[in-house]
């Protein structure tokens, strides 16, 4: 049971702020962090008034993203006549990987440490990659489409078995689909921005536009696992689906906007690829109306393959660590800023 703290004088200890993740509400979340953090207190916010009353003293705070009407200092602008300033706050765990929709000057400003949800994700991310992969080398889309139409009727399939899959991304996403491919006696291409480091993957190459055309080229599975920047927006466009096979399938669990969707229609339309899983799309949510739902030989996901059961075990256990590593003062895991 939540102890009840006088929010506006009482040191609040960690708060945990009520933002659902995959539809798994924030309770949980703060019971795994107290499970790990028996010393200490943790303080799950019950409404947004509480949100912004704990901030004002709060140290160490995780959760989506700041609410409402709390500002970092002087120099952080939220548009609020009467804001909250958040004057002890001193480290941040975001609860996404992504951190791109966090105000990430105001935070570097104010001199707020934050860190990131990166590795929660490995297991069930590669698993739906590995999912997606066996769907299309065993037609799985296609007796599901006649099933629905009660219709008896062959198809030819494929064989994993001596494919070569191209992993763009060898974080730790990357590293897990990696790890999953062994048993299947593929070939596996890794790029990723510094190729001197190696990876597990048998090849690895780097971003520049020729060691990626050529590791398209020779690929009968593309993941796309790395993260969105100047260098990877749109970096599947018309010239990309020319390069890549006929029987080529694209697996897009990363973000939307590295695909140009214009161009995997028109792949698509014109058999210029075999197939496309997609978790992300942009625009996201995809329009009823959007021409991609049409195709028989394109799955598409609500940016679903990020929800486990274990989320908050896996977020609880960072975060725990860090919360050790800050009373200590030694480095944080995943530190984004």
């Amino acid at each position: 049971m939540t102890d009840v703290i006088d929010t506006t004088t009482s040191d609040p200890g960690i708060v945990v702020l009520k933002q659902k993740i995959h539809g798994l509400p924030a309770e949980e979340y703060a019971e795994c962090l107290r499970e790990r953090l028996p010393d200490r207190t943790v303080t799950l916010a019950q409404t947004p008034v509480e949100e912004r009353e704990l901030l004002a003293n709060a140290e160490i705070v995780t959760g989506y993203s700041l609410p409402t009407g709390v500002s970092l200092g002087p120099d952080h602008d939220v548009s609020t006549d009467d804001p909250v300033v958040a004057n002890n706050l001193s480290l941040f765990g975001c609860v996404y990987a992504g951190t791109g929709h966090l105000q990430t000057e105001a935070f570097e400003t104010a001199d707020i440490a934050v860190t990131n949800a990166s590795g929660v994700h490995g297991p069930n991310i590669s698993e739906h990659v590995i999912g997606g992969i066996l769907s299309f080398a065993r037609q799985f889309h296609l007796a599901w489409h006649r099933g629905e139409r009660s219709e008896w009727r062959s198809f030819q399939s494929y064989e994993l078995k001596g494919s070569t899959v191209c992993i763009l991304g060898l974080g730790t996403i990357g590293m897990a689909v990696t790890k999953r491919l062994k048993p299947f006696d593929v070939h596996t291409i890794g790029v990723r921005y510094s190729p001197e480091k190696g990876g597990p993957t048998d090849e690895v190459v780097s971003f520049s536009d020729a060691a990626v055309y050529d590791a398209l080229a020779r690929s009968e599975y593309v993941v796309v696992a790395c993260p969105l920047s100047d260098l990877t927006a749109g970096l599947f466009d018309a010239e990309a689906f020319r390069t890549m096979p006929p029987e080529a399938v694209l697996i897009n669990i990363a973000r939307g906007p590295i695909v140009d969707t214009d161009a995997l229609v028109r792949a698509i339309q014109t058999s210029e690829i075999r197939g496309a899983l997609l978790d992300v799309t942009d625009p996201e949510p995809l329009p009823s109306s959007h021409p991609l739902w049409d195709f028989e030989n394109v799955l598409i996901t609500p940016h679903n393959s990020g929800h486990t059961p274990q989320y908050w075990e896996r977020l609880a256990d960072i975060v725990a660590e860090n919360v050790r590593r800050f009373d200590t003062d030694d480095p944080l895991q995943n530190r984004v800023i």
